[in-house]
């Protein structure tokens, strides 16, 4: 099973007079990158937080809004005593000395930098389990969006292998005749410039197996069809990030076409192998997006 590292995640909770809203959507990257918003409320939470997403989600490009909306609850003021009393009396001695009207004077100075203080307010510990609930369950439904989209990749990639695999098939029944062709194309070579009668078979034939020997491209097809073998046996693997892995191994893969491809010196094969390289392409492009 594969799964994706696209995907969106929501989750809300009202925990006693606080309503909490987690919304996250990830993208394909190479480590795990996240971009957090997170009220003030859970400032000293935020460690915990990160934690959390970053053992949940594992690889991505994440993006992770928390919000918390009071539910009709007044939020506590204090106001600086100290502070309004000095505004005040600086502020009525200089509107006695102009005439100055004082009937909405207390109002504005209560609208003044400092005079009206919001208090600290800190998420209660009981309130934060709760909280690592909601956010755990943000992180699921992302992880099960996932999931879905895993489904898809796998069986594109497996398609991929399919067809690598066919083409695999075909110069296997190619191979043959290409040692054939060789010979042929030889010695045609060989008596149109030395004449039939002027060279060594038996030294022909020496040169032939030698020459057949550095081209041959049995090896090559027997790594390429265990690359196949292992692929598929970490698709059916139960760890959930496997993206680095498949990458690697379709490295493995492109080195096996290419050189399967500078050994052929021959059309048909050629062409199975530029076959080969456009569904190998296909299939890099697509482990990107896996988790």
């Amino acid at each position: 099973m594969l799964y994706s590292m696209t995907g969106y995640g929501r989750a809300e909770q009202t925990i006693g007079d606080k309503t909490f809203l987690v919304e996250m959507r990830s993208l394909n990257g190479k480590q795990f990158d996240l971009r957090l918003q997170i009220p003030s409320l859970l400032k000293p939470f935020e460690f915990e937080v990160r934690n959390m997403l970053n053992a949940g989600l594992e690889r991505g490009s994440v993006e992770c809004l928390i919000s918390i909306k009071q539910n009709g609850a007044v939020k506590p003021v204090t106001i600086n005593n100290d502070l309004l009393k000095a505004y005040y009396q600086s502020v009525t001695q200089i509107a006695k000395e102009l005439g100055a009207d004082t009937d909405n004077l207390l109002a504005a100075i209560l609208r003044l930098p400092e005079v009206v203080v919001n208090s600290t307010e800190l998420l209660k510990d009981d309130e934060w389990k709760q909280f690592a609930i909601v956010l755990q369950n943000a992180i699921d439904d992302l992880n099960e969006h996932r999931k879905d989209e895993g489904k898809s990749l796998e069986a594109d990639l497996l398609q991929r292998l399919a067809n690598i695999e066919v083409q695999q098939k075909e110069i296997v029944v190619l191979e043959p005749l290409r040692r054939g062709r060789i010979k042929d194309g030889l010695v045609k070579l060989l008596e149109e410039n030395v004449g039939k009668e002027n060279y060594d078979t038996n030294r022909l034939e020496q040169e032939l197996i030698f020459y057949i020997e550095k081209i041959d491209i049995s090896e090559e097809q027997v790594r390429l069809k265990n690359h196949c073998d292992y692929f598929r046996s970490i698709l059916n693997e139960k760890e959930k990030s496997k993206g680095k892995k498949l990458s690697f191994i379709l490295q493995e893969f492109g080195r096996e076409i290419n050189t399967t491809g500078s050994k052929a010196y021959d059309t048909q094969i050629q062409k199975c192998v530029v076959l080969m390289k456009d569904e190998l392409e296909k299939a890099k492009e697509q482990v990107l997006n896996v988790l």
